[in-house]
């Protein structure tokens, strides 16, 4: 049975939608089938991930996330073939009037939940990316599924976010779905130059240890102008920074689903040789050590 994980957070521009396209293309192989969710009805995850021509003629075709929803069509006909093992239900403009309409529905905050429950043993993991709000959209993601990533951005308000997030998670378990739990929180848009990031992730690593990802996503040009071409960030540019915490990430997400406590980088590496294991360059104690190296340096020069 294919987990089911909700990428959310209720303050926006944290890199939620960056998170899950990257994230599930990196682990889309042969041998593990992904599906993305596009929940979010500004449908990013959609337009970066297929063509514009298959995107419109998904809307067309009325093949989208609030057919779903709202007329109860067959998820297996929606699903897109964005890549090789990696299958996208796309949004569209429709989705923005889901919340007024769910709100009359029956079972509202079960509609995602019920629907995907036929598709989830297709599936090694379902993805789903969720709109910047804790309306009836995010809702359903979060009674959908089995865990949540959190992208957190390496700011001192994403803090007090974080704290009413982790408060409407505790809710969310107690009133809907109590097997709902924390995957991760992942830092992103992490600059090891400025202070205040080291500051942000020794404040989380205090207060969620055990939950915090060890792997960092840096703040990095590639992650930014990748959609414009209308690729992820590892096949813009596969030796970027971004795409190399992006597979670390991955690797990292395996490993705690399958319960372990030490991720092997397995995914290929860019320039197509052998896999095997390989140093997490942007894990936290590495950047950690590198950020006193820099600060004995300057204090000794």
């Amino acid at each position: 049975m294919g987990r089911i994980i909700a990428i959310a957070n209720q303050k926006g521009g944290v890199g939620k939608t960056t998170t899950a396209i990257n994230l599930a293309f990196a682990l889309a192989q042969p041998e593990r089938k992904i599906l993305l969710v596009d929940l979010d009805p500004q449908a990013n995850s959609s337009s970066g991930l297929l063509a514009p021509d298959d995107l419109r003629a998904a809307r067309q075709q009325k093949l989208t996330a609030y057919e779903v929803l709202l007329a109860d069509a067959d998820p297996q006909r929606v699903f897109c073939k964005a890549r090789e093992s990696l299958y996208l239900l796309p949004s569209g403009p429709d989705l923005v009037g889901a919340e007024v309409e769910l709100a009359s529905a029956a079972r509202r905050e079960y509609r995602l939940s019920d629907l995907l429950a036929r598709s989830r043993d297709d599936f090694s993991l379902i993805l789903i990316d969720t709109p910047p709000s804790l309306g009836l959209l995010t809702l359903n993601a979060l009674v959908a599924a089995d865990a949540v990533i959190v992208p957190m951005q390496c700011e001192y308000y994403a803090l007090e976010g974080l704290s009413a997030l982790l408060d409407t998670l505790k809710r969310v378990r107690q009133a809907l779905n109590p097997r709902l739990a924390i995957q991760g929180v992942v830092l992103t848009m992490y600059d090891a130059r400025n202070r205040l990031s080291h500051e942000i992730a020794r404040e989380v690593a205090k207060f969620l240890p055990s939950e915090l990802f060890e792997t960092v996503i840096p703040r990095n040009v590639r992650l930014s102008e990748s959609p414009s071409h209308g690729l992820t960030a590892l096949e813009y540019d596969p030796r970027s920074a971004g795409a190399e915490a992006y597979r670390e990430l991955a690797a990292e997400l395996l490993a705690r689903v399958a319960g372990t406590s030490h991720a092997i980088l397995e995914t290929p590496p860019p320039d197509g040789g052998e896999s095997g294991p390989g140093p997490r360059k942007w894990g936290l104690r590495a950047l950690f050590a590198r950020s006193g190296e820099r600060a004995r340096k300057r204090a000794g020069g």
